[in-house]
């Protein structure tokens, strides 16, 4: 079982840890509807990408009440 030789102070215990903290986001606008979309992935809300489109979206899927 591992042991400390001598106790670790706070101040350097959160030293050790400046660097753990979370960074924002960098959203930015997709070019072909304007939504936000995180930067070199295709836009969730057209499916486009480098203006190109990537991912077919469909309008709302109507579904039978007999079917569900």
């Amino acid at each position: 079982m591992a042991v400390q030789q001598n106790k670790v102070s706070k101040s350097r215990r959160n030293n050790r840890r400046a660097h753990d903290a979370l960074v924002a986001a960098n959203p930015n606008e997709c070019p072909n509807c304007g939504e936000l979309k995180r930067p070199h992935h295709v836009c969730p809300s057209c499916g486009h990408y480098n203006d190109k489109e990537i991912i077919a979206m469909t309008d709302d899927i109507d579904l039978d009440e007999d079917a569900a």
